[in-house]
C-alpha cells in the first residue's frame, strides 16, 4: 500500500466519522507514535537487533508458551494465562506475557485465585453505542489493567462480521457491518495501546461460527472477502495500529488460516504493508516450513498443538533451507517491530502488580453499558416507569443477584465476585467455560432508583406464581437471558428454558410488560406483539445492573442502536442453524472443541459456503426482500429526532449535510446514518458513514459527514484493486438500515485505489 493512499484511506475513514460541531477523542499524551510514522523506524531498529541474535535466540522468539501446561520450561515466573515469550535480556529484549482480553482481563476458571478485573460490556454492546470514543475508553481501561497485572500483549480486537446470529461468539465482536465493526474495533485497540502494550487483531478471517471452528473449511469469493471480513480487519488495523495479527482455527479456501499465504502475505502483508507480527490462535499450527513461508510469525501456546512446529522443527528447517533464513529474520523483526512500535518494549511492566482504580474503571464499564443499551419496542409510553408505578414485579434471570456474561476465553472474574457460577458437564467449552454472572443486580439497582415503590422479585420458575405476581402489579419486567460462548453455538436462537412460555404468560395477565434481554446475539420473539417494551441490554458488564435500571427508570435516556439484524424466523438468515451441528459425531465435537485434538478425524475439514458473499447482515434481508423482526441501526429513546435541509455532494468524494433536531422534551443522543447505492443497481444499500449527536430539547445541529470510499466501491480482483464506478448513486439519510424517507442522488466521478 503506497504511503499516499495511506493517508488517502485514512483520512477517509476518520471523516466517515466527522462532525462539524462535535468534538472527537484525540490521541492521548501518551499514546504510541504508530499512528504518525512510528512504525518505520521501529522496523528498523528491529532489524537492527535480529542482526545481532543468534540462531537458537531467534527460534525461541518465534514460539511461546502456555502457562497452564508449560511448568519448567522456563526459568521466568510463569504467570497462569494464556502466553509467556522470554526475552534476551543481553539486547534489551523484553519478556512477553499474554492475556486474553477482549471484556476485560480474562481469568477464564479463575487460574489466578483471587484476581478480579473490570468486566466491560459485551462488544455488541459497545458496538451498539455506535461511538468510538465509547470503544477507545474501554480499551484504554482494559489496557491499563493488564499493564497493572504485568501482561503487555493483549488477545483483545474480535473484528469477525456476523454472518449467523446462531454464533457463540458473536458477543465478543463489533456486529455485522464492515465500517462499523472496523472503526469500533480500530478504537478498542488504540485505547489499549494508549497503555503502551500490544494488542491483537482476530481472527484473521472467516472465524464465523464456533461449532466445527478448528475443521471447517471457509468458501466465500476473492471480491465478496474484500468487501466485507476484509475490509472491517483493514480499516481496524489503519484505526488501531495493531502491533499483532492473529490468524483463525478454520481454513479459508482450502488452506489452513495460519498457513494460508494469500491471507498472510499476499493481503495483509503486501496490500495493506503491514508491518507487525502475525501470531497464531492456541492450536491453530499445522506445519512448520508451509506455515512460516505463508506468512506466520509467531506459533502461540505451543502446548495446545499437536506438535511443537515453530522449535526444534523448526531450527532443522531453517538449516535445510527449507525456510529461508531471511523469512526467520523477517517473523523476528515483524515480532520486535510490534513491541517497539506499540511502545510495549521501551516500557516495561512493573515487576509486581500495582493498585487499580477499580472504582473509576467501573463508571467506565457503567457509561459503556448504557451508551450500549438499545430501545427496541416502546408502545403507549410503557418507558420510563412512571411515577405511579408504585408495585413492580421483576421475574426470572437471577435479577435479584447479578448479569449474566458470555463463556470463553473472554471471561472475566470481576470486580465485586460471582453470585452464580455453573460448570459445564459436557460439550466443546467445557473445559474452559462456564456460565458465570456478574454481581450487579438489576432488582437491587431498581430498588434503589425507586425507593417509593414495592418491588417483588420471583425467579420465574413457577410460571403460575409468575402471573399472579404480574397481574397484581401495575408492571412486569420479565429478565430473559441466553447464554453463549466460545466453541460452539447455540442450536437455535429461540430463548432456552421455556422463557417465551413464561413471557407469554406474564403479558397475558398483565398488559404493562417489560421484557430486558440479556444475550449473545438475535433471540426470536414470537411473543413481539403482546409485548409493549423491549429493551435489549446484551451482556452488560459488572454494573449491568446499574444500567438496566438508570434506563427502565428514565435516568438514562437510551440511545442504542442494532449492530446486527434481528430475523423475524429463523428462516430469514443464509443459514438456518449451525453448519455442521449435524455433521460431526459427538467424538468430533469434543474434538473441534479442544484446539490440541482437533480436526484428526476430518483433517480435510467440511465446507461452509458463505452464499451471502459479501452482503452480510441487513444487505442480504435487502437482497432477498425480506423484512426482519428489527433492522441494524433500530433503536428508539426518549427522545425523537428529525432530520431537515439534506445536500449531498459528489464528485471525487460524496460528502452529506443535513439537520439533526431534538424534537423531544427531554436530552438525548441520536445515530444518524448514511447508506449509499449505484442508482443503476439492484446492490443493497451500505453503510457509508454514521456519528453519535447528543442534543438538548429542540436543539439543532447541522451534521457533515463524507462516506468511506471503499464502501462505496467495488473489489475488482482484475485491478485488483478497489473501483468507484461513475455515475448516479442513491443515498438515503436515516434511522436505520431500512428507512427510506430521506432519499437523495449524487454523481460521482469513476475511480480507482490499490487493494
Amino acid at each position: 500500500m503506497m504511503a499516499a493512499r495511506r493517508q488517502f484511506l485514512a483520512t477517509a475513514a476518520l471523516a466517515s466519522l466527522t462532525v462539524t460541531t462535535a468534538a472527537h477523542v484525540s490521541a492521548e499524551p501518551g499514546r504510541p507514535a504508530t499512528a504518525i510514522g512510528g512504525e518505520a523506524a521501529a522496523a528498523t531498529r528491529a532489524r537492527a537487533l535480529v542482526a545481532q541474535l543468534t540462531l537458537d535466540e531467534k527460534i525461541a522468539l518465534v514460539h511461546g508458551l502456555f502457562p497452564p501446561h508449560a511448568q519448567g520450561k522456563t526459568k521466568n515466573e510463569l504467570i497462569q494465562a494464556a502466553g509467556h515469550i522470554d526475552g534476551v535480556p543481553r539486547l534489551g529484549i523484553p519478556l512477553v506475557r499474554e492475556s486474553d482480553a477482549s471484556l476485560g482481563v480474562a481469568n477464564q476458571v479463575e487460574q489466578r485465585k483471587g484476581d478480579v478485573a473490570t468486566a466491560l460490556p459485551s462488544s455488541l454492546a459497545t458496538a451498539a453505542s455506535f461511538d468510538p470514543a465509547v470503544a477507545r475508553a474501554g480499551g484504554v481501561t482494559i489496557g491499563a489493567e493488564a499493564r497493572a497485572k504485568r501482561f503487555n500483549v493483549l488477545l483483545a480486537g474480535g473484528v469477525n462480521l456476523t454472518r449467523d446470529p446462531f454464533n457463540g461468539r458473536n458477543f465478543e465482536y463489533f456486529g455485522e457491518d464492515p465500517l462499523l465493526a472496523g472503526t469500533m474495533a480500530g478504537a478498542h485497540i488504540a485505547g489499549v495501546q494508549s497503555n503502551r502494550i500490544v494488542s491483537t487483531v482476530k481472527h484473521f478471517a472467516l472465524n464465523a461460527q464456533e461449532t466445527g471452528r478448528t475443521i471447517l473449511d471457509a468458501r466465500i469469493g476473492e471480491a465478496a472477502l474484500r468487501m466485507s471480513d476484509l475490509l472491517a480487519f483493514e480499516l481496524a488495523i489503519e484505526g488501531g495500529h495493531p502491533g499483532s495479527v492473529m490468524c483463525a482455527y478454520n481454513k479459508v479456501g482450502g488452506d489452513w488460516a495460519c498457513e494460508n499465504r494469500h491471507l498472510l502475505t499476499d493481503v495483509l502483508k503486501h496490500d495493506w504493508n503491514y508491518p507487525g507480527w502475525v501470531m497464531s490462535d492456541w492450536g491453530a499450527v499445522h506445519s512448520t516450513a508451509k506455515a512460516a513461508n505463508a506468512g506466520l510469525d509467531q506459533e502461540s501456546g505451543q502446548e495446545l498443538d499437536d506438535h511443537i512446529w515453530f522449535d526444534d522443527a523448526l531450527k532443522t528447517d531453517v538449516e535445510a533451507g527449507r525456510v529461508p533464513m531471511a523469512r526467520l529474520d523477517d517473523m523476528v523483526a515483524r515480532y520486535l517491530t510490534g513491541l517497539i512500535a506499540t511502545g510495549a518494549y521501551d516500557t516495561p511492566v512493573p515487576d509486581t502488580p500495582v493498585a487499580i482504580d477499580y472504582a473509576g474503571h467501573a463508571q467506565v464499564a457503567q457509561r459503556a453499558a448504557e451508551a450500549g443499551i438499545v430501545l427496541l419496542k416502546n408502545d403507549a409510553g410503557t418507558l420510563p416507569l412512571a411515577a405511579r408505578a408504585r408495585r413492580i414485579v421483576v421475574i426470572g434471570g437471577h435479577a435479584d443477584v447479578g448479569v449474566l456474561s458470555g463463556g470463553g476465553s473472554s471471561q472475566v472474574r470481576s470486580v465485586g465476585g460471582v453470585p452464580i457460577e455453573i460448570p459445564l458437564t459436557s460439550g466443546a467449552a467445557a473445559s474452559f467455560a462456564r456460565v458465570t454472572y456478574h454481581s450487579s443486580s438489576p432488582l437491587k439497582a431498581l430498588k434503589a432508583e425507586l425507593p417509593r415503590a414495592r418491588i417483588d422479585y420471583l425467579d420465574g420458575s413457577d410460571p403460575a406464581a409468575a402471573t399472579a405476581a404480574a397481574r397484581a402489579a401495575d408492571v412486569a419486567i420479565v429478565i430473559a437471558t441466553q447464554w453463549t460462548t466460545e466453541a460452539q453455538d447455540v442450536p437455535t436462537i429461540a430463548l432456552p428454558d421455556n422463557q417465551d412460555a413464561l413471557i407469554a404468560a406474564v403479558a397475558a395477565a398483565q398488559p404493562r410488560t417489560v421484557v430486558v434481554l440479556e444475550n449473545g446475539g438475535p433471540v426470536l420473539m414470537p411473543w413481539i406483539d403482546r409485548v409493549p417494551a423491549v429493551v435489549e441490554a446484551w451482556y452488560p458488564g459488572q454494573r449491568g445492573g446499574e444500567a438496566v435500571a438508570g434506563v427502565l427508570t428514565g435516568r438514562v435516556n437510551p440511545a442504542g442502536r442494532l449492530p446486527i439484524t434481528f430475523p423475524a424466523d429463523a428462516g430469514q438468515p443464509p443459514r438456518p442453524s449451525p453448519v455442521g451441528l449435524d455433521r460431526l459425531t459427538a467424538t468430533q465435537a469434543e474434538a473441534a472443541g479442544d484446539p490440541g485434538q482437533a480436526g484428526k478425524a476430518t483433517p480435510q475439514g467440511f465446507p461452509v459456503d458463505y452464499r451471502e458473499g459479501a452482503d452480510v447482515g441487513y444487505r442480504w434481508y435487502e437482497r432477498q426482500g425480506l423484512k426482519p423482526l428489527f433492522p441494524f441501526g433500530h433503536g428508539l429513546g426518549y427522545s425523537s429526532f428529525a432530520y431537515a435541509r439534506p445536500s449531498v455532494g459528489g464528485g471525487r468524494e460524496l460528502v452529506v449535510s443535513f439537520d439533526v433536531t431534538n424534537t423531544g422534551e427531554v436530552a438525548g443522543s441520536d445515530v444518524p446514518q448514511v447508506y449509499v447505492a449505484r442508482a443503476d443497481s439492484k446492490a443493497s444499500m451500505r453503510l457509508a458513514a454514521y456519528t453519535r449527536v447528543t442534543l438538548r430539547p429542540g436543539e439543532t445541529r447541522r451534521v457533515t459527514l463524507t462516506a468511506e470510499p471503499r464502501v462505496i466501491a467495488d473489489y475488482d480482483p482484475a485491478l485488483p484493486g478497489w473501483r468507484i464506478a461513475g455515475g448516479r448513486y442513491r443515498v438515503a439519510i436515516a434511522h436505520d438500515a431500512a428507512d427510506r424517507r430521506q432519499m437523495l442522488t449524487t454523481t460521482l466521478t469513476p475511480a480507482t485505489m490499490k487493494p
